[in-house]
């Protein structure tokens, strides 16, 4: 048995989307009582810290409906069913930004938010870019600019919340690290 393992008597499914599921499942309790739990499937994602031969960090601008604004991220994109998420890292830098690599190195995978969500990203880092002849296409409903930051750049945007979330942070932070680490 799983450690404080809530076992699922009853699951309710609500809405089946192109990207996320939502469903409810009752469960019964470590202590023997019963409750509910309100659950977001995702198929996982990918995010890539893609940084130029002169040490820029290149990020994506784009408009994020459920928080009605722009916001700036690392490129990212949902893993495909059976997709190898190495694959989907690269497939989804050509798409996002023009560039295609060599080399791409697995960082971590984390849950984004594991109280109500399943979703995993896992992300990786490149310094080795090579600049497509021509672009990927990408989604069809994606709008996205470039934008390419220094390190001291990219923190003064997280401190001015233009710079936002979870992944995009946590990278930034790998990369102020491992500067750091090269410095000793």
């Amino acid at each position: 048995m799983k450690k404080f393992e809530e076992k699922t008597t009853k699951t309710e499914k609500i809405f089946d989307g192109k990207i996320i599921s939502v469903q409810v499942d009752d469960v019964l309790l470590p202590d023997g009582n019963k409750s509910k739990r309100e659950i977001v499937k995702h198929p996982g994602a990918v995010a890539i810290i893609p940084v130029t031969s002169d040490g820029k960090i290149i990020f994506v601008e784009q408009y994020r409906k459920p928080l009605e604004r722009s916001i700036i991220e690392i490129p990212a994109g949902k893993i495909e069913p059976n997709e190898d998420p190495t694959v989907t890292a690269i497939r989804e830098l050509e798409e996002e930004t023009g560039y295609t690599t060599k080399s791409i190195q697995h960082i971590s995978s984390f849950y984004t938010s594991p109280g109500f969500a399943d979703e995993l990203i896992h992300l990786y880092y490149t310094e080795e870019l090579i600049q497509l002849e021509e672009m990927v296409q990408g989604d069809e409903d994606e709008f996205i600019q470039l934008i390419t930051l220094t390190l001291e750049e990219a923190e003064q945007y997280i401190v001015e919340k233009k710079i936002y979330d979870a992944k995009t942070i946590l990278a930034i932070q790998y990369v102020k690290i491992s500067r750091m680490d090269k410095q000793c």
